[in-house]
């Protein structure tokens, strides 16, 4: 068995994403029953972690275009869950360290295509928007304390114009 205290955090990057209401985009994962998150993703070498949440966001919703209002401060960490340890995020890692930003879509809701710019396969396979104040009713999985942190933060920088 892996020992977790032995393994390295991944870098990643968590985009809020806002419409002009106010309302947050979250989405089902194909992998995980009934899991609901914000687009997310590692950041590669060589990028900062402002252009790895640009390029998530395109990867994962197919948009192409979004403000960034801001993000979180700091770094968050997380740690996966013992039965994920070793199987999740290629086995290397102990969970991610993410740096999170709020985004303000910019395009119509007809431009989110959730396979994405067809560079990965579809990490989701359904989306909402929902009501800040609502997301923790949506099984965020074993996140659900990172984005209870994140939450009042990030909706604070998207008010509804």
């Amino acid at each position: 068995m892996i020992d977790p205290e032995t393994l390295p955090y991944r870098p990643n990057v968590g985009i809020m994403l806002f419409n002009r209401a106010g309302a947050l985009f979250l989405a089902r994962r194909t992998d995980l029953k009934d899991v609901w998150q914000c687009p997310q993703g590692g950041i590669d070498d060589n990028e900062s972690p402002e252009e790895a949440a640009i390029r998530e966001l395109r990867e994962e919703t197919g948009l192409r275009h979004a403000t960034l209002l801001g993000s979180f401060p700091g770094w968050l960490s997380y740690d996966l869950p013992p039965h994920l340890i070793g199987k999740a995020l290629h086995g290397k890692y102990r969970g991610q360290t993410q740096r999170w930003f709020a985004m303000r879509m910019t395009e119509e809701d007809s431009a989110i295509d959730l396979m994405g710019d067809g560079t990965e396969p579809a990490e989701f396979d359904r989306w909402e928007w929902v009501a800040p104040q609502d997301v923790t009713r949506f099984n965020l999985g074993f996140k659900r304390p990172l984005y209870e942190k994140l939450l009042p933060v990030l909706a604070a920088l998207a008010p509804a114009l």
